[in-house]
């Protein structure tokens, strides 16, 4: 069997339920692929609300203002979202309640993750973490154990965290994600030309990459 491998920019935001059920989603896709793809993923960032004060704000709240959703609604979405998850293996827990919380510097913490070969480590880390657990992903005490849970130098992630290191090139890559018309996440761009958008289900997935490789 030939193996194909493809690139995967995986552009999302922590605090993103939809971006926490694609990346599950596509991992369930993958699997269902086997050895007929090598997947490099490489997690860009993406700030949903990236003016967000740094004690947060209280999600139901920030979802009346932003969208205008009721409680009623907002209940609903969860339900949804919630079972989406459950569908792919992805539990959310208190942090569906919780409140919205500011993310750059759990970006700057993804950024250099990568280059120790440990961002999808973390990554699922701080999904768990905020989903799941109603952890603030913005506390740099919860960033740092959390580097240390997936087996990053703790010593480090705090250098990392107080030293503003790799702000520049995590602004720099959400503009250019921006300026390249990515509005909303996950965005999932494959080989760098073939974008697949939402937190679509894994046959979703499965369908679109089986047709990608066979492009090669």
């Amino acid at each position: 069997m030939t193996t194909t491998p493809i690139r995967i920019d995986f552009v999302s935001d922590v605090s993103c339920p939809w971006c926490a059920i694609g990346l599950s989603s596509l991992e369930v896709a993958l699997s269902r692929l086997g050895d007929s793809v090598q997947a490099q993923i490489h997690f860009q960032p993406f700030e949903l609300n990236p003016h967000m004060v740094p004690e947060g704000q209280d999600i139901t709240e920030h979802l009346r203002q932003k969208y205008g959703a009721s409680p009623a609604q907002q209940e609903q979405t969860r339900e949804m979202i919630r079972q989406r998850g459950a569908d792919v293996g992805f539990d959310f827990g208190v942090g569906m309640r919780s409140r919205i919380y500011n993310t750059f510097d759990a970006h700057r913490l993804l950024h250099w993750a990568g280059e120790q070969g440990k961002q999808k480590e973390l990554k699922k880390a701080l999904f768990d973490a905020y989903f799941t657990r109603g952890l603030d992903p913005s506390s740099r005490t919860l960033l740092v154990q959390l580097a240390g849970k997936v087996g990053l130098d703790e010593a480090e992630a705090v250098q990392v965290l107080s030293s503003g290191r790799y702000a520049q090139e995590v602004r720099d890559m959400e503009h250019f994600y921006h300026r390249n018309g990515i509005q909303s996440v996950p965005a999932v761009i494959i080989n760098e030309k073939h974008l697949i958008s939402g937190g679509q289900p894994p046959e979703a997935f499965e369908r679109a990459l089986r047709q990608i490789v066979s492009l090669k």
